[in-house]
């Protein structure tokens, strides 16, 4: 790996700083979590990226993609995140399916999903979770079962990220009704707002919807809706659980930021920020860079014609704990107006740590329970016994 930029990669960062100034908005846009007025300002916003092609740069263009390689990706996101442009609230579609669809997808499956959901057109959401099938993802009970040209869908999705306003989803079922564990699973997509389809919002802790139950009835969709083959569906997610845990969902500028904004934190209230504290923020500091090499040890990898494998888990137990560090040295400083709500009159940007905080406790739950990825790492990097 390199560990200099080239100077097309200056310049690249350059061109993203300038568009970057040119258009993020002034003001922070409001919640999409916390009404439908918030998830339709973010879906306008993704709009302004998709113009310039910018949102989605490591996509080929006729996707509304760049075609670039994942180092001017990890520079684009630095600027993005630099420039405190809003959150994605299609993270789900670009992220995750996104990559999923073009190694997988059908030429006419791409052409119809993957512009639409560049540009925010539809807003995707993940539903694989289920009350008796949490981080245990192969106990899935939700069911496809076939109908001529189609399936018909029925199950319990719960912990399903941006459902309440999204357009669509992507779910995994058990498309064998004889299969057992792992096999016989499909992933399908389908549309929120189908008959048969009900959704429930999850209020998070903060009171916001981040989360619904997706109810499913008789929800009849068409099989080209299916990603992969029929009873391809767990190596399916499993590729997309590495995209997740490895590599896209949680870019490191998003902890790099976060450790800068420690150490400013720090040095405004330097009577709170004793010995101990201080070496929390140091460490914040150096771990959120050593998240940062090694995403680019594995950009450097993949673009060398390697893959993401168990290492995944390793990388999503870091960024979850180093997250929940993070936010523990900030609200150590801040003392008891830490406590304080956003909308308090002496809040400051306290409300903008407390409301990190509580979303750094979902770290090691979602993208696959820290507990599991562990085992995965003493299972199939160390070689230990069940």
């Amino acid at each position: 790996m390199n560990l200099t930029y080239s100077p097309a990669e200056t310049a690249f960062r350059a061109e993203v700083r300038a568009w970057m100034e040119a258009n993020v908005p002034s003001a922070p846009l409001p919640s999409f979590d916390a009404s439908r007025e918030g998830f339709e300002a973010h879906r306008a916003w993704e709009r302004t990226p998709n113009e310039g092609r910018w949102g989605r740069v490591t996509w080929p263009e006729r996707y509304g993609g760049r075609g670039l390689d994942l180092v001017r990706w990890l520079i684009f996101e630095e600027e993005y995140w630099r420039a405190g442009a809003p959150l994605r609230v299609n993270q789900n579609g670009i992220f995750l399916l996104g990559p999923t669809l073009m190694e997988f997808g059908t030429d006419e499956q791409k052409a119809r999903f993957l512009p639409k959901m560049a540009s925010g057109e539809e807003i995707w959401a993940q539903a694989w979770s289920e009350p008796q099938a949490g981080s245990d993802l192969a106990a899935v009970r939700a069911t496809a079962r076939r109908d001529g040209d189609g399936y018909v869908l029925n199950g319990h999705k719960i912990w399903s990220s941006r459902a309440v306003f999204a357009d669509l989803a992507f779910g995994l079922f058990r498309s064998d009704p004889g299969s057992e564990r792992h096999k016989g699973l499909s992933l399908i997509f389908f549309r929120l707002d189908a008959p048969g389809v009900r959704v429930q919002p999850i209020a998070q802790i903060d009171g916001e919807t981040g989360f619904a139950e997706i109810f499913l009835e008789d929800v009849r969709v068409p099989a080209f809706n299916r990603l992969g083959e029929e009873g391809q569906g767990w190596a399916i997610c499993m590729a997309t659980a590495g995209f997740e845990r490895g590599l896209m969902l949680r870019s490191p500028a998003r902890f790099q930021m976060a450790a800068k904004r420690l150490v400013e934190l720090c040095r405004a209230h330097e009577g709170e920020c004793d010995g101990a504290t201080r070496a929390a923020v140091l460490q914040g500091v150096m771990d959120a860079d050593a998240y940062a090499l090694s995403i680019y040890a594995t950009a450097s990898r993949l673009m060398a014609g390697g893959t993401i494998g168990a290492e995944a888990s390793t990388n999503k137990i870091f960024w979850s704990e180093m997250d929940i560090a993070l936010h523990r040295a900030a609200l150590s400083i801040l003392g008891a107006r830490a406590e304080l709500m956003r909308t308090a009159p002496a809040a400051g940007d306290v409300g903008r740590w407390l409301d990190g905080y509580f979303f750094s406790l979902a770290g090691p739950i979602y993208a696959g329970a820290n507990e599991i990825q562990k085992n995965i790492i003493a299972e199939r990097m160390l070689g230990l016994p069940r």
